[in-house]
């Protein structure tokens, strides 16, 4: 069993979405922790979003990084430019890190259907990317 640890800056939405697909298509294969630089609870669009394709988030919880320095981390992924160059220091030495960007949906403004579009398509990307990691890595 892989500990993966999903790294953002607030834990509020990329994260979290990364964190239901990967927990999705992992199963038993890996233990999934997402975290924030700071924590912005879970943003409720997320949430929406992954309902629509099946994956239930609503449970999910905004964490802290240093809530899991004690844990030795297999894969650390971070999915924003901020919390790659603003991360503090996780001591999982043996640990692959895997940096790939994606664009926030929840800075997106302008009418519902531009936000939603915002958030289907961050959706789609990370989907496609924890697909492909699984495949790859696990």
């Amino acid at each position: 069993m892989k500990n993966v640890l999903v790294l953002c800056t607030g834990n509020s939405c990329r994260s979290q979405i990364a964190d239901g697909y990967l927990n999705h298509f992992a199963k038993e294969k890996a233990t999934i922790y997402s975290a924030g630089i700071e924590t912005h609870g879970v943003n409720p669009k997320a949430v929406a979003i992954m309902k629509l394709d099946g994956i239930d988030i609503s449970e999910n919880t905004s964490n802290n990084v240093s809530e899991y320095l004690d844990i030795d981390f297999d894969f650390i992924i971070t999915v924003c430019d901020h919390a790659h160059e603003h991360c503090p220091y996780i001591p999982s030495k043996n640990a692959k890190r895997i940096h790939q960007n994606f664009f926030d949906p929840s800075k997106v403004t302008g009418s519902e259907e531009q936000i939603f579009n915002a958030f289907k398509k961050a959706r789609a990307q990370i989907k496609a990317f924890c697909e492909e990691f699984v495949a790859t890595e696990l």
